[in-house]
């Protein structure tokens, strides 16, 4: 169903003077003003310091957002899996950039067809029986195609260690006439909470020198590096000290969750303070018969869990505390029995990660105010292969 047909429950509120607060929940929320502001503050700092910006759509698995970021001045996106891209490129994002592997026959299948009618498609690889395997898939498919070689730099999930291995690998692509090397991207995901910032800044900037080495090395072999991808929102600031990288990859800054708002920034003030909170899950109270206790439509199913509790934002008193209450339900803990909330009442929070607590959902309701002004589909939710 093509998504000017998509009908969703509170479309009809669209435009309404106070219908955030009439919304049937649990529903995904997005600040509108918040949500451009955060996207301004990453495209100028990126401009400021020289650097393109190829923010993670993994993140946000919306055309519309990717829109938004390119016409502020991204370069292109980032997508974590072959199923985002090909539903965002079939949204007109011309510009990718495949971050993991894609390994398996039929993916590869799919991929030659994805490169053949986007006009800027490039997949990161790791492994040399990868990489002739997607040479071999272009040669067939008659189009080359654009390859970073992802480097591990710690965090063992994927990429190969900077080194022999690598620089082999990286001659491989150079020599393949149909693989086109772009480059080298490292991603330092073990190291984007770590709350202190000065224990992140010191790892952060090791990894970018490792980066920087490889690069240096590949350049005295005659192969050059076009593209340096990497980083994150969590050392947005940090990366750009060692002056290695090219493009940066952040995705989380758009939205934030209780994750990133924990991280200490230089000043030691939290990230927080740099980018706005602009997503957060809106519920409502459908029980309140025990003392100090109200019951929410949001529980297991409306979060990610894998982090802390959400943390309520609005419409509870000082002192009130979510916790998880069942699939369907979360519990409201009050701090004293005089408190009460009536049912019906609409709270917010702030979510726990921010990704996989999006993919839970099919739609975005952007919100200017107490309007609800627009609804966003999510079109790669659930786009896992």
């Amino acid at each position: 169903m093509a998504n000017s047909e998509r009908h969703f429950i509170n479309q009809g509120l669209i435009g309404k003077p106070g219908s955030r607060g009439s919304m049937a929940t649990p529903a995904l929320v997005l600040d509108l003003s918040a949500l451009a502001a955060n996207i301004a503050s990453m495209a100028t700092h990126c401009g400021r310091h020289g650097l393109a910006l190829r923010p993670h759509a993994k993140t946000h698995k919306c055309a519309e957002i990717a829109r938004a970021q390119l016409a502020a001045g991204a370069v292109g996106i980032c997508c974590a899996k072959l199923g985002e891209a090909e539903v965002l490129g079939a949204e007109g994002i011309g510009n990718i950039l495949l971050t993991s592997p894609v390994v398996t026959a039929f993916a590869v299948e799919r991929l030659m067809a994805l490169n053949a009618r986007m006009p800027d498609l490039i997949v990161a690889v790791d492994n040399p029986e990868n990489a002739t395997a997607l040479a071999n898939a272009a040669e067939a498919a008659g189009k080359p195609l654009q390859v970073v070689m992802d480097l591990d730099v710690g965090l063992h999930r994927t990429g190969i260690r900077p080194g022999d291995a690598a620089h082999a690998l990286a001659r491989q692509i150079e020599e393949s006439p149909h693989l086109l090397f772009k480059g080298l991207q490292a991603y330092a995901g073990h190291l984007m909470h770590i709350e202190a910032y000065e224990e992140r800044r010191e790892k952060s900037l090791a990894v970018m020198k490792m980066l920087g080495d490889m690069r240096d090395r590949l350049a005295k072999d005659g192969i050059g590096c076009d593209i340096l991808t990497g980083g994150g929102t969590g050392t947005f600031d940090i990366d750009v000290e060692a002056g290695v990288l090219t493009e940066l990859q952040g995705g989380s800054y758009i939205f934030m969750d209780k994750q990133y708002n924990d991280v200490e920034g230089p000043d030691g003030t939290s990230l927080g303070a740099r980018f706005q909170t602009s997503l957060f899950v809106q519920m409502s109270v459908v029980s309140n018969n025990t003392p100090k206790l109200a019951t929410t439509d949001a529980g297991f199913k409306s979060f990610s869990t894998d982090a802390e509790p959400p943390v309520l934002s609005s419409g509870a008193p000082d002192g009130a505390k979510y916790f998880f209450f069942g699939d369907e339900q979360g519990g409201i803990l009050l701090s004293s029995e005089n408190e009460k909330l009536a049912l019906g009442t609409v709270l917010t929070a702030v979510t726990p990660h921010c990704d996989p607590t999006v993919n839970l959902y099919d739609c975005y309701h952007v919100v200017d105010g107490d309007t609800l002004v627009a609804i966003w589909p999510i079109e790669a939710r659930g786009k896992s292969a």
